[in-house]
């Protein structure tokens, strides 16, 4: 959206109306953020934020520091300042991990500072343990930007990497999964918006995920191995639950909810996912006395599902 360089930020390219397009947006109860390189805001921070934050900006996504060098944790303080000072957030992709700067900055609301889904686009790596270890060492420093949320999904031995037309490791489950195990207050839907169009029930799912909770309650896992959490907001709980490359059953105890009957809107794999990665089943299971959910989890796997008390 800005100048061919990336690096002019107040020369927006003619094809693309920044005001326009957040007037729309906001017509639309929609926030606009503007994805950019450190070293364009870094040039003239001031008028950046200055502009964008008059137009009516939500916040930037800034991008490519790829260092934490004095210099560069200079500019992260400099930038929270700033962009507080005009009302704008801040997410800091191609971030170092978090140290406590949104303590002292409420307005920057996340740090990639981990190896995203994104990764996938050009290394043939092992995300899906990866997926299983970060939630234990890397996330207990803050929040994440992940990029997760992909519908063209592959098991192992179908992967492979595509540049233009990425795919995730493992199962469609594993996706809306870690919208619930991951820690990000500012989330994604990292892929083309046709593919949510044509996978409407989870696209529903997705959407009606937190990105923030009141109680967070940890349940059955190992790390390097498997993971599940249960999390609630308003009164509404989250489950997630992840595995690497074994595939395993897991019974997973929500004698936390305490008495009365919940309805629980789950997400399982598929009786194919495990030559199928996007195969899945949706089923809506009535908890009542009994609070035990046992699940058969593909290799590469996952579960998710939404919790409600019925009256």
């Amino acid at each position: 959206w800005s100048g061919f360089t990336q690096s002019e930020l107040l020369q927006e390219i003619p094809e693309i109306n920044i005001k326009e397009l957040v007037d729309y947006a906001t017509g639309k109860n929609v926030g606009i953020f503007l994805w950019m390189g450190y070293w364009g805001i870094n040039r003239d921070m001031e008028n950046v934020c200055r502009r964008f934050s008059e137009m009516g900006v939500k916040g930037f996504k800034v991008d490519f520091m790829d260092r934490d060098d004095q210099q560069m944790v200079d500019f992260y303080y400099r930038c929270a300042a700033t962009a507080a000072k005009y009302k704008l957030m801040v997410d800091f992709h191609g971030a170092y991990k978090p140290t406590g700067l949104q303590r002292t900055y409420p307005n920057v609301i996340n740090f990639e500072g981990v190896h995203g889904l994104e990764e996938l686009k050009a290394f043939q790596v092992d995300q899906v343990t990866y997926d299983v270890t970060m939630p234990f060492i890397r996330m207990l420093a803050g929040p994440i930007d992940y990029t997760q949320g992909a519908m063209r999904n592959a098991i192992r031995d179908n992967f492979h990497t595509v540049w233009n037309e990425t795919m995730s490791q493992g199962t469609r489950c594993r996706q809306l999964a870690e919208y619930v195990i991951f820690d990000s207050p500012l989330n994604m839907l990292c892929d083309n918006p046709v593919n949510y169009d044509r996978e409407q029930e989870c696209t529903n799912f997705i959407t009606q995920v937190p990105t923030v909770w009141d109680k967070t309650f940890p349940l059955d896992s190992k790390i390097g191995e498997y993971i599940s959490i249960a999390r609630q907001k308003n009164g509404v709980w989250y489950i997630g639950g992840l595995t690497n490359w074994t595939q395993r059953d897991m019974t997973i105890d929500l004698s936390f909810l305490g008495n009365g009957n919940y309805r629980l809107e789950l997400f399982r794999d598929g009786v194919n996912a495990d030559r199928a990665a996007r195969d899945y089943k949706r089923e809506i299971i009535t908890l009542g006395a009994n609070k035990s959910l046992s699940i058969h989890l593909m290799p590469g796997g996952g579960f998710a599902g939404k919790i409600s008390k019925i009256d």
